[in-house]
């Protein structure tokens, strides 16, 4: 599996999302609470733009009537029909036994850590005849 530098961690504020297009895909990279969570931009459902969604709390009931808000800022809801998504782990809060959005790994690496050296240059031996200069390649 290939990595993908799509972003500094400053160009995603907590609660909000970064749509990228890595290998013709198009990916939402998802900050929760300076975490870092990526899904498909496109819903199992019927395909709309997933990511373009709001970002809601799970509404959680242990009877009828009752109901509380928990996980905040962690469901993202369909734009075009209303499903919820975990935005964790792409588990389809409609259908959890069989639908779920595609979600990718996702690290946090320090810069140093992608340009790690040392680095070495590639040379070529140079020789001069007479008054022409030849590379050998």
């Amino acid at each position: 599996m290939a990595r993908h530098v799509v972003a500094t961690v400053g160009e995603i504020a907590p609660g909000s999302c970064k749509i990228v297009t890595v290998r013709g895909r198009e990916i939402g990279v998802f900050n929760v609470k300076d975490e870092y969570y990526a899904l498909i931009n496109r819903c199992p459902h019927e395909g709309a733009d997933l990511c373009l969604g709001p970002v809601i709390p799970r509404f959680e009931s242990d009877r009828v009537g009752d109901y509380k808000l928990t996980h905040h800022g962690e469901m993202l809801r369909c734009p075009w029909h209303g499903w919820e998504f975990d935005i964790k782990t792409g588990q389809s809060w409609c259908h959890p036994d069989s639908v779920k959005a595609r979600s990718y790994p996702v690290e946090v690496v320090p810069g140093e850590a992608l340009a790690k050296g040392p680095f070495v240059a590639e040379t070529v031996p140079v020789i001069i005849e007479q008054n022409y200069i030849v590379l050998d390649v």
